[in-house]
C-alpha cells in the first residue's frame, strides 16, 4: 500500500520555518477503542500520517513515544525529522517556573529529543498535583499568561521545542498574549466543525499569522448524544452526491478553509478514508448548503461548572 502524501502549511514564528502537515491522528484516549495508541500511530505512519498529536494530559505520550521508536527500528521511517509532534501543557503545570520542567518530562516519556509544536492546553491555571477532569473551580488560581508565555518562549529558544502556540484561546486572549509576545504563537488549536465553524477566530487568527489546527473535526461520538455532523441530513446528502464518506466531505471543507485538524480514529479503514480528501473539490451550491448548519459549541469548557468568561 502507498503511504498518503499529505500537504503541509509553514508555521510562522517556528524556529528553521516548520512544516506541519495538514491532517494529524488525534491522540486523546478512547475508552470504546480496542486498539491501542502505540499500534494506531504505527497504523497511522505506515498509512502516510506524519503529525501525531498528544497532551501530557491524555497519558499517552510514552505510547506515543514507544511507536515512533519501534516506526524507525522497523524503517517506516528513517529519522525522527519526518515527523511532526504535538504535546500540549496542562493547567497544573501552567505557571511560569514549572513549564520547562513540564516540557523536559514529556520529551523524556516520549524519548525524543525536542517537540514540533508546543501547546498552553488551557487558558487556565490550577495548584499543582495530578490531572483531575473535569477541572475543581476550587482549584483555579490567577493564570499569569505574561510569565506563563516567557517561559513557552524560553522553551522554543532552548530548543525543546521548534514551535509554540495555544489552545482554546478566544479572540481576546490572543490580543492579550499578542500585545507582549516576542515569539508571536504559531499555531492556536481550538473546536471547529461544520457545526462550530467559528469564522471570526478563525479571520483573526488568519490576519495574525496564527495557524487555526481544528480538534473534534467530527465531533464527538455517541456517547455524547447525537451528533450535529455525522448524523446531519444536509452532509448526509453531500456524502451522496460526492460518493464520499459524510467524515471526508468534513474535512475537505477544513482543508479548503486552509486549516489544519487533528482527527480522532484508531481504526484502520477510517483512518484511510480521512486522507482521502485531497483530489476532489466541493462546490458552491455544498457551501451553501453547509452554511444552513446548526452551530453549537460541543467542548463547552474543562471545569465543572463550567466558567462564565471562556470564551466571548
Amino acid at each position: 500500500m502507498a503511504a498518503t502524501t499529505i500537504p503541509q502549511v509553514t508555521l510562522n514564528s517556528s524556529s528553521g520555518h516548520r512544516k506541519m502537515p495538514v491532517i494529524g491522528l488525534g491522540t486523546a484516549p478512547e475508552a470504546t477503542s480496542t486498539v491501542t495508541t502505540k499500534d494506531a500511530v504505527l497504523e497511522a505512519i505506515k498509512q502516510g500520517y506524519r503529525h501525531f498529536d498528544a497532551a501530557s494530559a491524555y497519558g499517552v505520550e510514552q505510547s506515543v513515544g514507544e511507536a515512533i521508536a519501534e516506526a524507525l527500528k522497523l524503517g517506516l521511517i528513517q529519522s525522527r525529522d519526518e515527523l511532526f509532534v504535538t504535546s500540549k501543557l496542562w493547567v497544573t503545570d501552567n505557571h511560569a517556573h514549572t513549564i520547562v520542567p513540564a516540557l523536559q518530562k514529556s520529551l523524556r516519556t516520549l524519548q525524543l529529543e525536542y517537540l514540533d509544536l508546543y501547546l498552553i492546553h488551557w487558558p487556565i491555571a490550577t495548584k499543582p498535583g495530578k490531572v483531575v477532569y473535569p477541572i475543581e473551580v476550587s482549584e483555579i488560581v490567577e493564570f499569569d499568561l505574561k510569565g506563563v508565555w516567557e517561559s513557552m518562549e524560553e522553551c522554543q529558544k532552548l530548543g525543546l521545542t521548534k514551535a509554540i502556540g495555544v489552545s482554546n484561546f478566544s479572540i481576546s486572549r490572543l490580543e492579550k498574549l499578542l500585545s507582549f509576545a516576542t515569539i508571536p504563537p504559531a499555531v492556536n488549536q481550538v473546536e471547529v466543525n461544520l457545526g462550530w465553524q467559528q469564522q471570526q477566530l478563525r479571520e483573526f487568527c488568519k490576519e495574525k499569522g496564527i495557524t487555526v489546527t481544528a480538534f473534534s473535526p467530527l465531533r464527538k461520538g455517541a456517547s455524547r448524544g447525537a451528533n450535529l455532523v455525522m448524523d446531519n441530513d444536509i452532509l448526509k446528502e453531500l456524502s451522496d452526491a460526492h460518493g464520499k464518506t459524510v467524515a471526508q466531505i468534513c474535512l475537505r471543507w477544513l482543508y479548503e478553509q486552509d486549516l489544519t485538524f487533528v482527527v480522532k480514529s484508531y481504526d484502520k479503514d477510517r483512518m484511510k478514508q480521512n486522507l482521502g480528501i485531497f483530489d476532489w473539490s466541493l462546490t458552491e451550491d455544498d457551501y451553501k448548503k453547509i452554511a444552513e448548519i446548526h452551530q453549537d459549541r460541543l467542548i463547552k469548557g474543562p471545569t465543572k461548572p463550567l466558567l462564565d468568561d471562556l470564551w466571548e
